[in-house]
């Protein structure tokens, strides 16, 4: 995972959902947690490399690349060039030494992956699943489907440092809990982590799922980027905020809900919030596909509508092309206020070819600022279904591999190492 990854350490989880299952690498050295950072880049150095470009003392480096390696953390990657004697053993950060779970809800599906220590995904499963049925029958598929990608990894359950969830919906990021999210029947409050964690006494993350998305966008595509806005175009939408490569929440989880902000000329149409008047109401896939059935088009899905724009249905195309004229007088907005360097489109309607972006282009150039519009790039998502989980298993990743963790549980030896991957 490179080094600017986007997020904040996430925040230990309260009571049941703390995360009290990541129980030790083994036996450490203070200050390990901070070299690994360096090598988490993935490029392979010797000690006394890592001493010139740490300036710590030769012996100190060599314990902590010991506690490291013991691990698992690092592995042996091969020699440097001799300059006299025994070539030198070069390190390198070791992503296979665990892995992590991310899983994605939306509204209708369910996409779960587990990945290596660089959210780099190593099998994964997707299926439909239906958010409203409740938390309890969801939360029990991604537990059945994450044993079932455990068996078809070959990893013991001792390998799993962590899960990571998204939720279409505002989440209270420090407890794990869902916040009167208006699509999820039954998750208001509901402890997610606590379920999780009565099957593996892991650390249980959970997130809006746009928020996990843009994070999955951001260290996959656009890791050089310090200002990003994700916008989730779907049967909901939503956005993700990232700035100075951190990904902001707001005060209760609630940052980004876009939309259910007011949508211009649309003030009489009833939203799934209750609320009357919302951008989701008149632009999502779900308001797309019921003025086209309105028209005599026959569209049930999001997937109908973008089957449709791409076999050239004119009704489609010009339904698409306004949804994304009318998400983009919201983000005109959006793009004064944040400043952003990139906006990045993405969900499910963001396949339907470039009628989406387009109309969002249209509007945002020409109703925000030039000072804020004259370095603006406005581009599809690449990550495409990866996305939400890639950012779900980050989120676990920044919080397990942050360097204060790493060197709590390098010193604790309260259960056995990682096994060390083979010498190169």
């Amino acid at each position: 995972m490179p080094q600017s990854a986007s997020a904040p350490r996430a925040p230990v989880h309260r009571g049941a959902a703390a995360p009290g299952g990541f129980t030790g690498f083994g036996s450490g050295a203070p200050g390990a947690g901070e070299l690994l950072q360096l090598l988490r880049d993935g490029q392979p150095r010797t000690r006394a490399e890592l001493a010139r470009l740490t300036g710590l003392a030769r012996s100190t480096v060599s314990t902590r690349v010991d506690a490291l390696l013991a691990s698992g953390l690092l592995a042996p990657s091969g020699e440097a060039v001799s300059t006299g004697g025994r070539p030198p053993v070069r390190f390198a950060f070791n992503p296979q030494a665990r892995v992590v779970v991310g899983a994605d809800l939306g509204a209708t599906h369910g996409n779960v992956a587990l990945t290596d220590l660089t959210g780099q995904p190593l099998c994964s499963v997707a299926e439909r699943v239906d958010i409203s049925a409740g938390p309890v029958g969801v939360l029990d598929w991604v537990v059945e489907a994450t044993r079932r990608l455990l068996d078809e990894a070959g990893r013991d359950v001792e390998d799993l440092v962590g899960i990571g969830i998204g939720l279409p919906g505002p989440v209270e990021h420090s407890s794990g809990r869902p916040m009167r999210p208006p699509i999820m029947p039954g998750w208001d409050g509901y402890d997610v982590p606590g379920h999780v964690r009565r099957h593996w006494d892991v650390p249980v993350l959970v997130d809006n799922d746009v928020n996990i998305m843009a994070l999955g966008e951001h260290v996959t595509a656009h890791p050089e980027v310090e200002h990003l806005l994700f916008v989730k175009v779907a049967t909901g939408i939503g956005a993700g905020i990232i700035s100075g490569r951190r990904l902001l929440r707001g005060a209760v989880g609630a940052a980004g809900d876009l939309g259910h902000v007011a949508a211009p000329h649309a003030p009489d149409v009833l939203c799934t919030c209750g609320n009357t008047g919302c951008l989701e109401a008149v632009a999502s896939g779900r308001a797309i596909v019921k003025d086209l059935t309105a028209a005599g088009v026959p569209a049930m899905t999001n997937s109908d509508v973008v089957a449709l724009v791409c076999a050239g249905n004119i009704a489609a195309a010009r339904a698409v092309r306004q949804a994304g004229r009318t998400i983009g007088e919201v983000l005109a907005t959006c793009v004064s206020l944040l400043n952003p360097e990139l906006v990045v489109i993405g969900g499910s309607l963001a396949q339907a070819g470039e009628s989406l972006i387009a109309g969002v282009r249209e509007v945002v150039y020409g109703r925000s600022l030039p000072l804020a519009t004259g370095h603006l790039q406005i581009v599809p998502a690449t990550t495409g279904t990866q996305a939400g989980v890639i950012g779900a298993a980050t989120m676990v990743i920044q919080y397990a591999l942050a360097a204060d963790r790493v060197d709590e549980e390098l010193a604790s030896t309260s259960s056995p190492p990682i096994r060390p991957a083979a010498e190169s």
